[in-house]
């Protein structure tokens, strides 16, 4: 494996008000960020993590009182370690995907046993199937390394695609009597 350029923030912050803490957890869970140790995340270098961090570095060092530095680092060993913790972190994510799947063809299977075919029932879980379709995309976005859970989940969406197709043609035949 070549060497990969990763990008470190690595800060402290006042301990109160506790949302501080929250706020660049989330921000950094929410990019797809691991975290080293305590205080310390990565990311495979790219324009957007750059921006990101730099970003959040000047919010804990400004309305935060914190202290922050952003590091651009590569591994002189290790680094698979690293790379299997970024993937474990989106097979994690993957995963929950697939759990959410699992609930929405669930949801198909209740509708068709009951009978349900509405046309508003059909739109919520279209609506269901893009949100699910967005997360996707969120996460692939962030896979820089093709976690292994990335086939399951994009299995997983195609067939809540066919139920959702299967489902839609029940309620366009109960429609037209």
């Amino acid at each position: 494996m070549a060497s990969i350029s990763w990008l470190l923030l690595v800060y402290r912050i006042p301990s109160e008000p506790t949302r501080w803490r929250a706020a660049v957890w989330r921000r950094l869970r929410g990019a797809g960020a691991i975290y080293l140790q305590n205080s310390v995340a990565a990311l495979p270098e790219t324009a957007a993590a750059e921006r990101l961090l730099r970003g959040l570095r000047n919010e804990i060092v400004g309305e935060m009182s914190g202290q922050a530095q952003v590091l651009r680092a590569s591994a002189l060993d290790g680094e698979s370690e690293i790379v299997a913790a970024f993937n474990a972190a989106r097979d994690d994510e993957y995963e929950e995907i697939v759990d959410r799947c699992n609930d929405f063809l669930a949801e198909i299977e209740r509708n068709t046993k009951d009978e349900h075919f509405t046309y508003g029932e059909l739109e919520e879980n279209d609506e269901d199937l893009n949100k699910l379709r967005g997360w996707h995309a969120k996460v692939a976005s962030r896979d820089a390394f093709s976690a292994s859970g990335a086939k399951a989940t994009a299995e997983a969406l195609e067939k809540c695609a066919r139920a959702l197709d299967g489902f839609a043609a029940r309620v366009y035949e109960a429609d037209h009597g």
